[in-house]
Parts: structure tokens; sequence; C-alpha cells
């Protein structure tokens, strides 16, 4: 086993393997950049190592910076967490190359499935299905034209080397093609270095599910069920829960969805912990659409329902041991929902909200957990994702872990800074939510329905005069100066600062 193990990452995700590392007596080297000399996850492990100015360009992302602070420390093996290098297969190569372990897959796996149409070409291998569109990526407009036309519209412009929403674009005639393809390049450029695009069919209101594989380096893997991830806003995930609404009316999915994330895995090679992600249209036919080599923002959900410590496994597994779990010891009990805290303001799009917290109260209680990150007086960087902390709860069945949820993010409290606390809340008191109705486009949908939603003529013009008499206007000038949704957030702002 590893005496000691630098977490190459920041904020909840470092204390959480910190948290791991320390309960299974090995010894933590965290590393921080000009911004995060005061986090909680330098306080908290046994040794930390700066690495740079604030930009994660000048620091968390310096390869040779990162394998520096692990050789003149000591330690054996680096944890990437999520975000940063976790899926630089560069990175992964040159751990290996120092003598260092990657707590990960293979560099050669990270690289293979890192692209998405290579991802794809194995996937069509391992007998998998997958949503219509190109196999390699297009440069050549006239090219993707042609494949437009074979596809059918509307189809999704996506960067081959990443994900998260950038370098995506929807398009629905050919006519919009050709800017779009434009667009979305050079927005993949910017982001991952690599302005290549592919042609995806679009699904229609589709559920995004994923599946949880772990596996040792003598090849034995299993999978441990779905986690539903639809609850989006920009391409990134806010609520995740395991089981999947869909699979609870369906419970022959699992099998289906579980048996596909393996034979991708395996015709990878792939071991430790890893994430196939499909989509699900609304009759139950899914499709696999990425894999992400690494742990997931939201394991805690998974290890809710299956009582399996992810993080442990995937540092056991680098350790060189074998996975002593089988498929059929694997079940999965009650249900379990996670909600992302983010210093952003769900009544200006989501914006960031950095800044220093004044008050800062986590929940407990049976059945409640938080990864967080955070503490009352810490400032929140401009620099990095606003991530804040998971919140995330456990139950015996869907209804009561909804009902737990609800108590848990009345409990929290995040003073100082605008959080997405409050929308939580609302989100959680859904009849829609409670139902399991859920796609992609859920989000989008209920911060449609909260300003536009039953409200009478009385109710408009109580809306439009209090929004009038929070911007010290008339109420004309504020029907002049915007819409309804404008007035509605006006008021929604004056209501979260009471």
């Amino acid at each position: 086993m590893f005496r000691k193990v630098l977490v190459a990452n920041r904020g909840e995700i470092a204390v959480r393997v910190i948290r791991c590392l320390r309960e299974m007596n090995i010894a933590s080297v965290a590393v921080y950049s000009d911004a995060d000399r005061g986090a909680l996850h330098v306080q908290m492990a046994d040794e930390a190592v700066w690495v740079g100015p604030a930009p994660s360009i000048e620091s968390y992302l310096r390869i040779e910076c990162i394998l520096e602070a692990a050789r003149t420390t000591g330690a054996e093996a680096i944890h990437p967490g999520y975000g940063f290098l976790s899926e630089n297969a560069g990175f992964a190569k040159a751990c290996a190359e120092a003598g260092i372990k990657f707590i990960g897959p293979s560099w050669e796996a990270i690289e293979e499935m890192g692209s998405k149409t290579a991802a794809r070409r194995l996937a069509i291998r391992a007998n998998a299905p997958v949503v219509p569109g190109t196999e390699r990526g297009i440069a050549d407009p006239e090219e993707a034209r042609k494949a437009g036309a074979q596809i059918g519209y509307p189809v999704l412009l996506k960067a081959s080397a990443g994900g998260g929403g950038k370098g995506m674009r929807r398009v629905d005639t050919e006519a919009d093609l050709a800017a779009s393809m434009r667009d979305a390049s050079s927005e993949a450029e910017r982001a991952f270095g690599s302005g290549e695009v592919y042609l995806e069919k679009l699904i229609e209101r589709p559920r995004h599910i994923e599946i949880q594989v772990l596996g040792d380096e003598d090849g034995h893997l299993i999978h441990l069920g779905e986690r539903e991830c639809s609850i989006q806003r920009r391409h990134q995930k806010v609520i995740e829960e395991s089981p999947s609404p869909l699979v609870l009316a369906r419970p022959e999915l699992r099998q289906q969805i579980g048996e596909a994330a393996l034979r991708i895995a395996r015709e990878a090679k792939y071991s430790n912990a890893g994430t196939l992600e499909f989509l699900a249209d609304q009759h139950g036919s899914f499709y696999f659409l990425e894999m992400n080599t690494r742990l997931q923002v939201e394991h805690p959900v998974t290890e809710w329902v299956t009582g399996i410590d992810l993080v442990r496994w995937q540092i056991l597994i680098a350790a060189g041991e074998k996975l002593t779990i089988q498929q059929k010891d694997i079940s999965w009990n009650g249900s379990g929902i996670e909600c992302r805290v983010y210093a952003e303001d769900p009544e200006n799009n989501f914006f960031p909200s950095p800044g220093r917290i004044v008050q800062y109260v986590e929940p407990s209680g049976p059945g409640v957990r938080v990864d967080g990150g955070v503490y009352p007086g810490w400032t929140v960087p401009i620099d990095y994702d606003p991530l804040l902390a998971k919140l995330s709860v456990w139950a015996d069945s869907r209804p009561a872990a909804i009902e737990r949820m609800r108590r848990a993010v009345s409990e929290f409290r995040v003073l100082g800074i605008t959080t997405n606390l409050a929308l939580f809340g609302e989100i959680f008191a859904d009849e829609a939510f409670a139902a399991g109705n859920l796609d992609t486009a859920f989000l989008d949908r209920f911060m449609q329905r909260r300003f536009t939603g039953a409200v009478d003529p009385q109710q408009l013009a109580a809306i439009i005069v209090a929004a009038a008499k929070s911007e010290s206007q008339n109420p004309q000038k504020v029907l002049e100066n915007g819409s309804v949704e404008s007035a509605w957030r006006a008021v929604r702002r004056r209501e979260l600062m009471r």
C-alpha cells in the first residue's frame, strides 16, 4: 500500500480524497495556487506544496510542477480528482515515466476514450448502441453537409476532444450548418486545443443516464448501476440521483445499459473507476454518448445506494489490489439524491457569484452527507469553478429522499454570497420532479414556469408594481425596459435579499 499520496486538485474533491487517505492511514500532500493558500484542502492535508499563481494554467495544470511536488515530498502516487489533469493522457503517461502511480486508468485508455469519435468507434466494436452520427471529426463544410443530410436534422455539432457543452451547437437546418460549424470549432479550439468537431443526431427530450464501472488491473470489471443526471444547466449537471426514475419504471433497463457499459469498458481494457454516459429517449431506447475516465462529481449517490466507497477502491486498485466484489454481490438499496451547491445567481442566468462567505452552516441528521470545500470567512475565488459543496441524501424510497433533501436544503445556510440553494428548494417541491418527468431540458422549462406559469392579471400587475418599487421606477418604465421575466427576476432578487 502507498505510504503517501499527492492530491492534484482543489476544493471539495481534494477534501474528499484526503479524508479517505486519512482513514487508510496514508499521508496526504495537497497542492495549491496563490488563490488557495488558505483553502480547506490545504489545511487538512499532512503537507502542502505551492504550484503557482491563481490561473489554473499557471498552477494546477502545470504537469511538471505537480510531478516535482510529488518527487520532493516523496509521494508514491497521485490522485487527480476530477477536472484539471484527471483526463489528461499526457499527465498519466508522465506519471508512469516518472515512476509515480496515477490513481486512475492507463494513459492509453484515457487517450482512446478521451476522443469522443474514437470512443464511438470503440462502442460500435463492442456492439453497443450509439447515437447516429459521424465516426470521425469533420473539418470540411461540404463533408459536414453530406453527413447532416444523411443523419437527418436536427443535429448536434460536438467537440471531439471535450465536453461540458463547449464546442456544442444545435443545428436545425442545412442553412445554419456552416456558421454553426465555424462557431463550434472556434470554441472547441479555445477550450480544448483542438477544433475538431463531429455530427450527431439530436435526440429530442433525452434523459442523461450514466453507468458507474469499477475494474482492477487484472481485467475484472463490474458495474454499480445507473445515475440519472438529466437536470442540467448549459450542459452541466446540477442534480443527480440513483436509481433513475426511468429504471424504477423499467427495471430491466439497468441490466441492459449496465451490460452495454461493461462491453465498452472491456473493449477499452479499462481499469479503476470510470463512467459511461448514455442518452435514453422517452421510449426507453438508449445510446452510448461518451466515457469519463475518472471519478465523477456525483459519485456519492452511487456510494449511498451500493454502500461501496469508490475512492477507497480507486486507491486499492492503483496499489495492485484485486477487486474482490463480484457483479452478483451488488445490490441497490433505497434512493440517493445529490445537488451541487454553487456560488452563482440563478436569477441572473446562473452567473458566478464569488466573494467572502460570512456564514456557512451545513445540514446534518440521518441520511444527510455534505462534501464541502469551504468554511466561514473563506473568499470564493473567481479563478475556478464556483462549486462550494455537494449536498446528498439517502432514504429508503425516492419520495422519502426528496422530502429529506427538502429538509436538508432548508437547513443549509450560506451568507455573504449568492447561491443556488433557494432554487433547489423550489425544484424539490416541484410536481414534475416528484413524478420523475425528467429530461435534459427540465431546468430550462422549470425556469420558464417560475415566471410564466398560472399568473393571473392581478398577480401580474402585483409583480410589475413590486418590480417597479424595487428598481425605483414606475410600472410603465419596467414594461418598456424589459419583459415580465425581468420584472419577476427583480422581485425574486428582492425576496432573496430579505
